[in-house]
């Protein structure tokens, strides 16, 4: 399915300010959710393994939530990459950048929240503003494909044909056929209803088998079974037809090894990269960071970074001289370097600027779905994204608690921290190492040398 071309401007911008706002509102709370992780220590009493599984699994909201922000950075995602080609990258770099002055927003909002009003309050106020993406999602427009019109609605009988992937020969032989004799593929539901009433109707024809005007009733009524049938028929294969295709779509996907590596790259980007969004906090407290050396909180400064970071990447990302993919693979490099450097910082200051470092690099979010975008192509976006963020969450929730159980472990988030910055090296190294174009060459047959052309001089007897 190809889609129009791509308007890079107009309504377009009207969907890079709703995702914007979307993005504030759905991820705001729960990357600030390293606030509510210390309130969280301190009410439960329970270790800091255990502890993180809340804010890792449930985002400070609930798991029901955690669905809903997937599936709604998938849609602004893809939505915005279809309206925009030439300044995908600026408009990625906009919409992503709600979710960090979200953050930035809700760790100083969520902080005032549960003074006055505790962190029951707290939670019941930031779930009323996340309201408002009803607003900002009634203002979506999906790019309609150049060569399939939006489908209206059509009657109980021409809804055969359309569902339809045999030829019309072969569905007139089917109606023409006796129906309740026959047993068919489709769902149990439909055929029991549908023999039931065959039957029902087969009797009411012996008792009087002299009337014409019930056998013409009959038949109306076996033909509406036979329409019936084969809907329920045609309905039940084509749904079958679509996992099928689903399924080999899937498998072709991973059989690009840019994707494939992409796909371990995020998973082990987020079970290292996470964690410093909801610990960072807790990690100050354990270096024995005063409250009131705290001049601004390490997750506000996360937050703002991140922003900075994921605007002037994805501008970064529209450069053709720029290699997307090496750009992202830097990022990735970079950060766990820094990972394995906060192990070293033991004051507010150092913490501070690492958190600024980790912070820029995290908004290689902007240019994430770029590279997906190159490396699978438009049409392919929404279903190789959304496998990617499936595992981004899966890395999502693992990575605090992995983190936190090398701090009950050891009492210290010094092996945590050199656990996260060496998962994030590994994942950066497999994307470089699959990105590389001398792998392809050096797959390819070797050029066969020029046959050596000899020449020969007939010497003269004379």
């Amino acid at each position: 399915m190809e889609f129009k071309k791509s308007p890079d401007g107009g309504w377009g911008w009207v969907i890079v300010l709703v995702s914007f706002f979307t993005q504030f509102l759905c991820y705001g709370s729960p990357l600030a959710v390293g606030v509510l992780y210390i309130e969280w220590l301190d009410i439960f009493g329970e270790g800091k393994g255990k502890t993180a599984w809340v804010g890792s699994l449930a985002s400070g909201v609930g798991l029901l939530a955690r669905l809903g922000c997937g599936l709604l950075y998938t849609a602004t995602v893809t939505i915005t990459c279809q309206y925009f080609d030439s300044h995908r990258g600026l408009a990625l770099g906009l919409i992503s950048t709600g979710s960090s002055v979200g953050l930035f927003i809700y760790a100083a909002l969520q902080r005032l929240l549960i003074e006055f009003y505790g962190l029951d309050g707290c939670l019941l106020i930031v779930g009323a503003l996340a309201l408002n993406i009803l607003a900002c999602g009634s203002l979506m427009r999906p790019l309609q494909s150049s060569d399939c019109p939006l489908p209206e609605k059509t009657a109980l009988e021409s809804v055969p044909d359309q569902y339809s992937i045999y030829s019309e020969k072969e569905k007139d032989l089917e109606e023409n056929t006796n129906i309740p004799g026959r047993s068919y593929g489709a769902e149990e539901t439909c055929k029991s209803a549908l023999a039931s009433g065959g039957q029902k109707q087969e009797s009411l024809l012996h008792k009087n088998p002299t009337t014409g005007a019930h056998t013409k009733e009959a038949e109306t009524y076996k033909k509406k079974v036979a329409e019936q049938t084969y809907f329920c028929k045609q309905l039940a294969k084509r749904k079958w037809q679509l996992y099928k295709n689903y399924c080999g779509e899937t498998v072709a996907l991973f059989k690009n090894k840019v994707f494939s590596a992409l796909f371990i790259a995020i998973f082990l980007f987020d079970i290292g990269g996470f964690p410093p969004s909801l610990l960072m906090e807790d990690v100050a407290r354990s270096s024995n960071v005063k409250e009131e050396e705290l001049i601004m909180p390490l997750i506000s400064i996360i937050g703002i970074m991140t922003a900075v970071g994921k605007l002037l990447l994805g501008i970064l990302a529209d450069f053709k001289w720029i290699n997307t993919l090496y750009l992202y693979v830097a990022t990735l490099i970079s950060m766990g370097l820094a990972l394995c450097a906060i192990p070293f910082a033991k004051s507010y200051v150092t913490l501070a600027i690492l958190s600024g470092i980790l912070g820029f690099l995290t908004g290689n979010w902007s240019i994430f779905p770029y590279v997906t975008t190159k490396t699978v192509g438009i049409e392919k976006l929404a279903h190789a994204y959304g496998i990617l963020m499936f595992f981004a969450g899966l890395g999502n929730s693992l990575g605090p608690p992995i983190v936190g159980w090398f701090y009950d472990w050891t009492q210290t988030y010094d092996t945590a921290f050199y656990f996260s910055g060496f998962c994030v090296l590994l994942g950066g190294c497999v994307l470089l190492l699959a990105a590389l174009p001398s792998w392809d060459t050096c797959n390819k047959l070797l050029p066969k040398p020029a046959p050596t052309t000899f020449l020969y001089k007939v010497t003269s007897n004379v």
